[in-house]
């Protein structure tokens, strides 16, 4: 399922960018010397090879596993009894007939909008009084169920061949010849001319709507029985290649399969696990005085280990209620359909009439819509609402509370790796860093002012931020290393840009000793003789999505560690708003050390990264498990009360 809903995305945004190029007739090579036109070439193969192994696999193994534990997904109607028959009647007849639209084709109805990702029963019915056979379509309703459920509970049905077995409903007095599953996937990646648009939100609404309605197709799937006439008349409508098509030996959109992990068999899933209050901020059974403790020291939270709720969100909500507190200012970048206790917060402390001010970024895609509606949520709540500045995507996970103390005016901060979703905090792992630094909260307050006005800020005091002193830090930070005794450790979702893969190869040259923890693109070649011998890159995959960047320059008392919204990609350095902050107090240091040995000491979830760029499951001897790891370090912490 997330394989496939990767894909999706891959088409719709990265294929979708190369297909413009070259209907636009760019020729200008990438790195590796592919013009765009060879470089979808080469995608569309190995795409097709990837979705024929996870069609492959789902159909001999994970299916066939699923069966052994009495989850079994029925692809044919024919085996089964009459009360089994009986049931999908009614189902049909009562769930899924009254929400149907059947679409046919002909002079007086033009081909219907085939929207992205849907799927769709493309229909041949023939007239038997006439002989004349017509196209219709049948969209499978995307508010039901991918799977009805059998009365035993223990057999699903998919929606789309549930429907096929009753087109002669939609089609009375009709002869229906054939039935096939299709679908289409279009272009997601519209660019916004913020130079031109007088007002963002109206200018994203838009594009929006373009998105829905109007955007090119760039994929079209179809199950391997779909008639060559079919297919034909889809490739025509759809204006499509041959290239584009993509022939699948297995049910469509595999991205459905997330609807059987909601079933209630516990016995078939991981352990649940429950998050812990961070030790500094567990007070009994009350509440904690949040300020006072980041008064006393900067406290460190680990998620989904460290609990979002008590923290983060309790943060913020504090902050929203103590009446001593002037302002709060927060950035938004991919937030929650669920109820955000943050957004409440935010909207309460604004009816207390504190000072509000929430960026929220309009331009994080896919999330475009839910933040428009925040954002006029909060508008509506008296919130200050602004989208950043011109031309660059506010990527920095900040917060800022100012608050009024008896010694003056006093700042209290969180910078994070992660988005402030209390949802994505029990998948994703991210860091934060909760502190009353008064030189980060000055940097914070010149940043939040270079986002609501305007500014040409510079250097910042400890905050490394993006687009302007980031990329010559990191630089600097890395060739710091640049010697026999030097040590760098760095921790980050992809490492792309070839200014700081040019670096790293510098500093390994001269001796420097590094470990690379990359969980996506790595365009880094470790282990080359005479380029990269000292560099080791690997990679972790599990139960949970290792998103947080940690970056680690020296050894013992001269080592530096930062954490922050930035993976060394061009787009981060250069076209977002970042931010990174030193984490400086020694306890802190360690536990980031103690969480970068925990990665490297893994066998059990780790990959490793050849110098031919292919990477390879480490073999599993001791079975250490990150996750797992970390999960008894947070307990232990819990019953000692360290930081």
């Amino acid at each position: 399922a997330i394989f496939a809903n990767n894909l999706d995305e891959f088409f719709q945004v990265r294929v979708a960018g190369l297909q413009e190029q070259v209907e636009a007739g760019v020729q200008k090579a990438s790195p590796d010397g592919r013009t765009p036109a060879e470089q979808l070439e080469g995608i569309r193969a190995r795409s097709r090879g990837l979705a024929t192994r996870a069609a492959e696999l789902f159909t001999s193994e994970l299916a066939p596993a699923l069966e052994k534990e009495r989850i079994r997904i029925v692809r044919s109607l024919d085996g089964l009894g009459s009360a089994d028959l009986e049931f999908l009647e009614q189902e049909f007849t009562e769930d899924i007939f009254p929400v149907l639209t059947p679409l046919s084709v002909d002079p007086a109805h033009p081909f219907p909008y085939i929207s992205s990702l849907s799927l769709n029963l493309a229909a041949i019915a023939r007239d038997p009084m006439t002989g004349v056979r017509r196209f219709a379509r049948v969209k499978v309703p995307p508010l039901l169920p991918r799977f009805v459920a059998l009365p035993d509970g223990e057999r699903f049905v998919p929606l789309e061949d549930v429907i096929a077995a009753h087109l002669d409903r939609l089609f009375p007095g009709m002869e229906i010849v054939a039935n096939h599953a299709f679908r289409v996937t279009r272009d997601a990646d519209v660019e916004v001319e913020e130079d031109e648009a007088g007002d963002l939100l109206e200018a994203i609404q838009s594009v929006l709507r373009r998105r829905r309605r109007g955007a090119s197709s760039v994929r079209l799937e179809v199950d391997e029985t779909m008639t060559p006439e079919v297919l034909s008349l889809l490739r025509r409508e759809l204006d499509l290649e041959e290239a584009e098509v993509y022939v699948t030996p297995g049910p469509l959109d595999l991205a459905a399969l997330w609807s059987f992990y909601a079933l209630d068999r516990p016995e078939l899933k991981q352990q649940p696990w429950v998050p812990v209050t961070q030790p500094r901020l567990a007070n009994g059974g009350g509440e904690p005085d949040l300020f006072g403790v980041l008064r006393n020291g900067d406290v460190l939270v680990h998620h989904p280990y460290d609990s979002f709720t008590s923290s983060i969100e309790a943060f913020i909500e504090q902050a929203a209620l103590d009446p001593d507190v002037l302002a709060i200012k927060q950035t938004m970048y991919r937030t929650s359909t669920q109820e955000s206790r943050i957004i409440r917060s935010l909207i309460r402390a604004a009816e207390l009439g504190k000072q509000v001010v929430a960026l929220v970024e309009l331009k994080a895609r896919f999330d475009e819509e839910l933040n428009i509606t925040y954002a006029r949520e909060l508008e509506q709540a008296g919130v200050h609402v602004v989208y950043g500045v011109v031309g660059l995507k506010t990527h920095a996970k900040i917060s800022l509370v100012v608050r009024r103390e008896r010694s003056g005016v006093r700042r209290y901060a969180h910078v994070g790796t992660g988005n402030y979703n209390p949802v994505t905090a029990r998948l994703y792992e991210d860091i934060g860093l909760l502190t009353a630094d008064q030189d980060i909260g000055a940097d914070l307050t010149d940043l939040f002012n270079l986002l609501t006005g305007y500014s040409r800020q510079g250097e910042y005091r400890k905050l490394l931020v993006a687009p302007n002193y980031l990329r010559p830090r990191m630089r600097e930070l890395i060739l710091g290393q640049a010697h026999e005794r030097g040590r760098i450790v760095l921790k980050m979702n992809a490492l792309v840009d070839p200014g700081m893969v040019d670096a790293l190869y510098e500093a390994s040259a001269a001796g420097a000793d590094i470990d690379l923890i990359v969980r996506g693109i790595c365009c880094l070649r470790p282990e080359v003789p005479g380029l990269s011998e000292n560099i080791r890159v690997r990679s972790i995959v599990g139960r949970y999505l290792e998103h947080s960047r940690i970056f680690r320059f020296g050894e013992h008392d001269s080592r530096r560690h930062y954490i922050g919204s930035a993976d060394l990609m061009q787009r981060n350095l250069d076209h977002r708003v970042e931010a990174l902050v030193p984490v400086t107090a020694p306890p802190l240091a360690e536990r980031l050390d103690q969480i970068l040995s925990v990665l490297l000491e893994d066998d059990t979830l780790a990959w490793t990264l050849g110098p031919d760029g292919t990477w390879t499951k480490v073999p599993t001897e001791r079975g250490f498990n990150t996750h797992l790891r970390l999960q008894e370090l947070a307990v232990e912490r819990a019953g000692s009360g360290q930081p």
